[in-house]
């Protein structure tokens, strides 16, 4: 039990939607995407140098992939890192394109663990496998567009109730809402500069 605890304390999770929700869709070329995902970047590299070790992700496509795939990097230079693929039932990425289903996999592959919150396809699955990242982390990394009816949105609010530490990351204006954990007002805003190095 005392491993899960510690765990916890160095654990973010990343929760975000999926592609079809932002302005861009799939074009991962386009510069508002291009942005947002060196935001994230400088974001996890900014939890790692805070003592953040192990980093969750749900495996959409989207925001998770992105996510997964940052932390995968950042571990060439910091092996301490973990990644912790949390699935929610065998076989979520069957209907994705080909080239989706690659990265999929190639994540996967180098996961340091990957969790089934469930086996087999549910109505509430994804939700589960939320509310087990939520719960298995000390913080929620989250981008985030407001939109109440949505995973996303659910899964912030269960970490409010909860009152995890939350990063909130605007993917339009990449402005990123900090609420530290056990607080019930939103601390501070502050857009993250991106070095002219980076883009």
């Amino acid at each position: 039990m005392g491993g899960l605890s510690t765990m916890i304390k160095t654990a973010c999770a990343f929760t975000g939607h999926r592609p079809k929700s932002f302005p861009w869709g799939y074009d991962e070329s386009a510069p508002g995407c291009v942005l947002l995902k060196e935001v994230l970047a400088v974001q996890i590299s900014a939890l790692a140098e805070q003592g953040v070790t192990d980093f969750l992700s749900g495996m959409a496509q989207g925001v998770d992939l992105w996510c997964a795939q940052i932390v995968l990097d950042l571990k060439k230079k910091n092996p301490a890192l973990k990644l912790h693929a949390n699935l929610p039932c065998e076989g979520q990425e069957s209907k994705w394109s080909v080239s989706a289903r690659e990265i999929y996999h190639s994540i996967l592959e180098q996961a340091d663990e990957v969790v089934y919150v469930g086996q087999e396809y549910s109505r509430g699955c994804m939700l589960e496998r939320n509310r087990y990242m939520v719960d298995h982390s000390s913080i929620l990394l989250a981008v985030y567009n407001g939109a109440y009816r949505s995973g996303t949105g659910m899964t912030v609010r269960y970490a409010q109730q909860l009152k995890k530490e939350l990063y909130i990351l605007d993917p339009v204006t990449r402005e990123i809402t900090h609420k530290p954990a056990n607080v019930d007002a939103v601390s501070s805003k502050k857009p993250v500069e991106i070095f002219p190095s980076m883009c």
